[in-house]
């Protein structure tokens, strides 16, 4: 995924379904900040596509999404109607950190299912596998 976004402290939840759909989405809340001028400082260095629920942010900022509901999944829609696609595939980004993840050979953990395949993020370490969270995100998606 070629786009990148940086959400405000508003969109955690956001932020991790970004993620699952393998865009690099930074969370202001996981990079310590909170600050309008951090917030838009960041987005501009790292060229990012800010994810805002504040009008003013948002009309301060190069790029943006102005974001108008409270419940996620409306906030998907509206990513989804402004030409943001929202299909999974591979694992790619960790739901966590929004660090890269890369297949894990080793031994599975003990809670996965046996036989599925196992992403490692490469920042935090947290293992993946499309289990019941995969599938609950991507009926959520489908139901947009």
């Amino acid at each position: 995924m070629g786009r990148r976004f940086f959400l405000d402290v508003m969109l955690g939840s956001l932020s991790t379904y970004l993620r699952m759909c393998g865009y690099d989405a930074a969370y202001a809340l996981d990079r310590g900040v909170e600050a309008d001028d951090a917030i838009l400082e960041l987005a501009g260095t790292e060229d990012r596509t800010l994810v805002t629920r504040d009008v003013q942010l948002a009309e301060r900022a190069d790029d943006a999404f102005l974001i108008e509901s409270l419940d996620v999944r409306d906030q998907l829609r509206e990513l989804r109607n402004d030409g943001v696609d929202l299909s999974l595939s591979e694992p790619a980004r960790c739901s966590s950190c929004n660090g890269k993840l890369v297949r894990d050979d080793g031994p599975a953990p003990d809670h996965a299912p046996d036989g599925k395949p196992v992403w490692r993020c490469r920042d935090c370490g947290k293992r993946f596998w499309k289990g019941s969270h995969w599938e609950s995100v991507e009926r959520t998606l489908s139901e947009l």
